[in-house]
């Protein structure tokens, strides 16, 4: 079965936000970065997506005006087999990833990106509906501490304790870096 790595929003962006942290992100670079390289390694074309958002002025971080649209310092230097900007969380709606997909016979999918609950989990249940297989490698992946409604602390691993549970064996098949590669290189 032909697959792909998909690469969605490892830029600047984040880092110009006010929830962002550097704590996990080296963590987050070292798997992201083994899952880039292995990947490339391997002949498995790898994706790059890119989020645009809001008014485009220099200062949204999400804007092309900003700057900051741009991939994570500290991100490998690969070369994207394509290159996508989205708009809304899932990566497949209005970019022409789909069709990518289609016309080169794509039929799983390895996901990985920021932020973990939002555009990779998105991302994830809309490519299962729309009947590819993922591969959904949770070390690579990033987010960040959120507050509840109610006020209450909501921390990163609670955040992918609860992503991984609602997609584990309904729209992805959990892995880690290496069980991804694994997965790929048997496709091959």
């Amino acid at each position: 079965m032909k697959t792909c790595l998909i690469v969605i929003d490892v830029q600047e962006s984040f880092r110009h936000r006010p929830y962002s942290t550097e704590r996990d992100i080296p963590a987050y670079l070292a798997a992201q970065n083994a899952l880039i390289e292995g990947c490339v390694a391997r002949g498995v074309p790898v994706l790059r997506v890119l989020h645009t958002d809001g008014p485009d002025t220099p200062d949204n971080p999400f804007a092309l005006a900003s700057g900051h649209v741009v991939p994570l310092t500290g991100l490998v230097t690969f070369t994207p087999a394509a290159t996508f900007l989205k708009h809304r969380h899932s990566a497949l709606v209005g970019t022409g990833l789909d069709v990518w997909l289609t016309e080169n016979g794509v039929r799983r999918l390895i996901v990985s990106g920021i932020r973990t609950e939002q555009c990779c989990e998105t991302t994830t249940r809309n490519a299962s509906d729309l009947g590819w297989a993922v591969d959904y490698v949770v070390d690579a992946t990033l987010t960040f501490d959120m507050v509840q409604p109610n006020g209450q602390p909501l921390s990163v691993a609670d955040i992918k304790a609860r992503t991984t549970t609602v997609l584990s064996d309904r729209f992805a098949t959990l892995c880690t870096v290496e069980q991804a590669l694994q997965r790929a290189q048997a496709a091959v």
